[in-house]
């Protein structure tokens, strides 16, 4: 598409080049063409070549500036698709970043990667408005969904997945003046907010009879030479505008920044109003607010901005005083905005929440588009009977992946919970992959609850609450040390999970109690673990505690397995498979040996 979209861009520009000479030539055939016949006296020759002339150039400038805006907007969506390929290839430096606000204390956005610069959010989030990205967010951050919900955000996203056009055109539309995103919750705040006196009417008729009364009387003035009457009128006209100037003060400040984004919301809506629907039944279901009202919102989208437009020559002092010296501008067209905004106030919040869903979606969508390879996982909802005595919850997951690792470099694994309080006790060696892996089945849940597809072969799953303790840091603010700080994020997890009547809980857990020392890290852990396999849910647990593993013995829920390396020519090589049993070996002395510190190192042998 980029070469294709070059070769065009190169024929446009050669097209373009011939119409700036075509204008240069005619307008100097017209200059000359005319001056030479009034010379010789050929008047009526001179005054026709002149028109003739003055006519094609307008001809041909309208016709250059409508390949001047073609190729500006190819341009844009050659942006667009160059962002799209650094999506792929997961270069993040050419990935447009767009902060998102993490809810504080939020139990895994963090531990998971899902916002911040490298994250799944900086990778997928391809919104055109701040509405839209809060959604996104908000489908990530706050799982899981109703199963309804989620069976009719995936329908809409999986519909949206091949129309590559229809998403490109609204970032087009969207983007075809300004990269900024649209400020929908400030475009309807300023919609639905009336600027409104009781004395605003008869102000705006008085001043129209001021401004009349005036050009009158100069009229009269001018034939007739009865005095200059019109000065008493126009100063009465002045002492009004200026007393009643502060009323629209508001209004202007909006209008001053608010009319492009209504103009290029105006262009999306637009578009979405224009377009067929008879083979996108759940696009068509999103988008029936737009299409079943007798006024086109795009339409009134339109002349709210023309009229935010013509508000916002108040910052032009001197223009904006001489355009009210001949009538009441600024009321006159701020009484026409209030008549707009009693049409549409009460419908246009259907508009925007339209627009939020349509682009969160959008964006997921944009996401299994680029990744063609990554299937739609599978939901199964267990029923209650199951429920209640243990089985149903389910997480299978083959050829599981982690999104954020180039493709060349990820390793996938296989996992598979099947019943409450199933938990796999994950061992191994440092810098084996035991956190990353933990954050691999964390981010692929949250993309599957999201509505989107997983970097997978399958993944089949029932609905869960995700809990996670990777990431912990201490808080001075709020005087917790690093072990308290971990220990009120376990006791969350294990409060969650004694909550019988909601979904299951996924927990991930990297390095239990490791803020505390090995006699009291093994108490605790084993506590813990004996705990959590006897509540409502199923999940990892990964340890550096090799005495952990006798646990498999005493509770049949737990299952070991470990991650390893192997020692090649005095270094280290890591395979990130997942292994079944407790991993035989360790590396942490090795590792401090060949950094150059001065332990002894254990004999290099090749690991099982």
């Amino acid at each position: 598409m980029l070469r294709r979209a070059a070769q065009l861009e190169t024929n446009a520009r050669r097209s373009s080049a011939g119409f700036t000479r075509w204008r240069l030539t005619i307008f100097a055939v017209g200059l000359f063409g005319s001056i030479i016949p009034h010379k010789l006296g050929w008047t009526q020759l001179g005054n026709v070549i002149l028109a003739f002339s003055c006519m094609l150039f307008l001809i041909v400038a309208w016709y250059h500036n409508r390949l001047e805006d073609r190729l500006h907007r190819l341009r844009r969506w050659q942006g667009i698709k160059q962002v799209h390929l650094a999506r792929m290839r997961l270069g993040w430096a050419e990935i447009p970043f767009r902060p998102v606000s993490v809810p504080e204390r939020h139990g895994y956005a963090t531990d998971l990667d899902l916002a911040g610069p490298h994250s799944l959010l900086h990778l997928i989030n391809n919104t055109i408005s701040s509405q839209g990205q809060e959604r996104l967010a908000s489908w990530l951050f706050d799982q899981p969904p109703t199963p309804a919900s989620w069976a009719s955000r995936q329908a809409l996203i999986r519909e949206l997945a091949p129309l590559a056009l229809l998403r490109d055109r609204l970032s087009l539309e969207a983007q075809a003046v300004e990269d900024a995103d649209i400020d929908g919750r400030r475009l309807l705040a300023v919609l639905q907010k009336r600027v409104d006196s009781p004395s605003f009417m008869p102000m705006l008729l008085t001043e129209t009879f001021l401004a009349l009364a005036t050009a009158g009387l100069m009229l009269a003035d001018l034939l007739s030479g009865i005095g200059n009457y019109w000065m008493l009128s126009f100063g009465l006209y002045a002492f009004l505008f200026l007393s009643v100037r502060s009323r629209s003060e508001e209004i202007f400040d909006h209008a001053q920044s608010l009319h492009r984004q209504l103009e290029r919301l105006s262009a999306v809506l637009g578009y979405l109003e224009r377009r067929s629907y008879h083979a996108t039944p759940r696009l068509a279901e999103l988008c029936r607010p737009l299409l079943q009202q007798h006024t086109r919102p795009s339409t009134s989208l339109k002349q709210a901005a023309s009229l935010m437009n013509r508000l916002s020559v108040r910052a032009h002092p001197l223009v904006h005083y001489l355009i009210n010296a001949f009538g009441p501008w600024d009321l006159y067209h701020t009484y026409r905005l209030q008549h707009l905004q009693d049409r549409i106030a009460a419908v246009a919040p259907q508009w925007f929440e339209l627009l939020a869903e349509l682009d969160a979606a959008a964006s997921l969508a944009t996401f299994a588009y680029l990744h063609p390879d990554y299937p739609w996982p599978s939901l199964q909802q267990p029923d209650d009977a199951a429920h209640r005595n243990g089985a149903g919850p389910i997480l299978d997951a083959q050829g599981l992946a982690h999104p954020l690792i180039p493709a060349k470099a990820r390793v996938a694994n296989h996992i598979v919970f099947q019943e409450r309080g199933r938990m796999f006790l994950v061992t191994g060696s440092n810098m084996s992959g035991k956190s990353t892996f933990l954050r691999t089945i964390g981010i692929n849940t949250c993309l599957a609850q999201a509505g989107g597809p997983v970097c997978a072969t399958s993944f089949r799953w029932s609905l869960v609450r995700i809990a996670s303790c990777i990431r912990v840091d201490d808080s001075l603010d709020g005087g917790l040390s690093f072990f308290y700080a971990e220990v009120k994020r376990l006791k969350k997890i294990l409060d969650s999970t004694r909550d019988l009547e909601g979904p299951p809980v996924l927990w991930l857990i990297d390095e239990v109690f490791k803020g505390t020392n090995n006699r009291e890290r093994l108490i605790g852990g084993r506590a813990l673990i004996a705990a959590l396999a006897g509540g409502n849910g199923f999940g990892l647990v990964t340890t550096h505690d090799l005495e952990l593993s006798e646990l498999e013995r005493r509770l049949p829920t737990v299952t070991n397995v470990h991650f390893q390396e192997t020692v090649a020519e005095g270094a280290l090589h890591f395979d990130y498979r997942l292994k079944p049993g407790p991993c035989p070996t360790t590396n942490a002395l090795r590792i401090m040996a060949l950094e150059g510190l001065p332990v002894d190192s254990p004999p290099s042998t090749t690991s099982r």
